[in-house]
């Protein structure tokens, strides 16, 4: 169901914690946006990125960092729905990062799941992808070699 919008405010709130805290490269402030839990999850766009828990997460993000001059996340449109203390979020925007001199844009697409504890609204599970590159407008299923 639709959030209202004290919710969808409050949860867009959370996600520019996240956006702002990975672009100043505020390790801190970035885990500090996810639940405290062991099985928190983040999956990213690369094959291997599949982190489970805080501390693999804050590996990701540093990882992320050490492979970049800078980095940024920014959100162009969001859905949230809740029902209770749970809301999950469709994101479309762009991971936009410097490497090697040059400057760089990739489309994202985000969901999320957060569940709020206290007054604060804390990310359960977040899933980071691209749109497949070889996929034409109008096509079902990415242009690929046969097998």
């Amino acid at each position: 169901m639709k959030a209202d919008a004290h919710t969808t405010g409050e949860v867009q709130a959370s996600l520019k914690k996240l956006t702002d805290a990975f672009g100043k490269r505020d390790l801190t402030g970035f885990v500090e946006c996810f639940a405290p839990d062991a099985d928190v999850l983040l999956y990213g766009t690369g094959a291997d990125e599949k982190r489970i828990g805080l501390e693999q997460i804050r590996t990701q993000c540093a990882r992320d960092w050490a492979q970049s001059k800078s980095a940024a996340m920014s959100f162009t449109w969001s859905s949230v729905s809740a029902a209770g203390a749970v809301a999950w979020v469709a994101v479309d925007g762009a991971i936009t990062f410097r490497i090697e001199g040059q400057d760089m844009s990739l489309p994202a697409r985000v969901s999320f799941v957060l569940e709020k504890r206290g007054s604060k609204w804390l990310i359960a599970h977040a899933h980071f992808s691209t749109p497949a590159a070889s996929q034409e407008e109008g096509e079902s299923f990415p242009t690929v070699l046969p097998v």
